[in-house]
């Protein structure tokens, strides 16, 4: 089974190019099934229903999130009548939505998709990751053991802390958030793939996604400024993580760098 797991969608340039190269991709790799971080696809910061639901149109079978969660009001809502778009696991209890999720190839195959939100260099207060992953580990295992969760963190520590920690029970650990992808991708001891970040898939001549301009400004005065989606050298960044049905384990993890041609 090859499963595509794909870094932070930034803005409408990210989005657009994922819906351009998806289907090239799908049968380079003969995809089973995809998962995308689309926190900072609406402009940026956030998700909005209507962004999610084109995503899912264009063969993204599962969404996850991060810290920008909750940036767009209206998801509040849209996550309570979903399963295939998913917030961190580790928020408190009475959080909207759900923090995990099974989806179904086209063959009907399951596979387990969990989402985490760091604590390390994060602003949120949230529960405790490790203890969280074990226990919706113990659960999904139940019905698969094919599993991929998204680590959404600042700290390479904390990313790399979780793969050894979960090394053996789940596919693959996949790192978001930093919008820079990592070279660190391999099969862990004990049979899970793992990257420390997917990357961005969205405008790498900027600043994380943004317009250079505007950062550097902010970084030299220390003045509030605006945010603006910049537009060039748009790249799809992710990972396509090959699993062995019966073992739920990783045989092989392959970085991907996707440009328009």
């Amino acid at each position: 089974m090859n499963i595509l797991c794909v870094g932070d969608i930034v803005g409408e340039p990210g989005r657009n190019l994922l819906e351009e190269l998806l289907p090239k991709i799908a049968r380079e790799f003969n995809l089973d099934a995809v998962i995308v971080n689309a926190e900072n696809s609406a402009g940026g910061f956030g998700l909005t229903g209507k962004i999610a639901d084109d995503l899912l149109a264009i063969g993204c079978d599962c969404l996850t999130l991060g810290d920008h969660v909750w940036d767009k009001r209206e998801m509040t809502e849209y996550l309570v009548n979903t399963s295939r778009v998913i917030r961190p696991a580790n928020f408190p209890q009475g959080a909207p939505g759900q923090g995990w999720s099974i989806i179904r190839t086209k063959a009907g195959e399951k596979i387990g998709v969990i989402n985490l939100l760091g604590r390390v260099f994060m602003r949120y207060n949230v529960d405790c990751p490790f203890k969280t992953l074990k226990s919706i580990v113990e659960t999904i295992r139940k019905e698969t053991k094919i599993i991929i969760v998204d680590m959404h963190a600042e700290a390479t520590s904390e990313k790399v802390a979780i793969g050894f920690y979960i090394d053996g029970e789940v596919s693959a650990v996949v790192g978001t958030h930093t919008h820079i992808q990592t070279a660190d991708e391999k099969i862990l001891p004990k049979g899970t793939a793992y990257i420390t970040d997917l990357g961005m898939t969205g405008p790498y001549h900027s600043v994380i996604g943004q317009k250079k301009e505007y950062i550097i400004e902010r970084f030299l005065t220390s003045m509030p400024n605006k945010f603006e989606v910049a537009a060039e050298d748009v790249i799809v960044c992710g990972a396509v993580i090959e699993v062995d049905e019966k073992t739920g384990l990783a045989k092989k993890i392959t970085r991907i760098q996707k440009k328009k041609t």
